[in-house]
């Protein structure tokens, strides 16, 4: 079953570690901070390896739903 996974913007640092475990999921926008390139919908192959990626953030901007 698919996943919604949402960068917060506005508590994202930039530091990549969503990138490290997830780059098929997640990359460093222009702006410099992380977003799901996938839009928000992940889909069930991935949800394990996006999950990991918000479980390890250090300021947990990304938010699962």
């Amino acid at each position: 079953m698919s996943k919604k996974f949402v960068v917060k913007k506005d508590q994202c640092i930039g530091c990549g570690a969503c990138v490290a475990i997830a780059d098929a999921v997640f990359a460093i926008g222009d702006d410099g901070l992380a977003e799901n390139v996938l839009g928000e919908e992940v889909p069930s192959d991935l949800v394990d390896m996006a999950q990991e990626a918000c479980d390890s953030c250090p300021v947990q901007a990304i938010e699962a739903e």
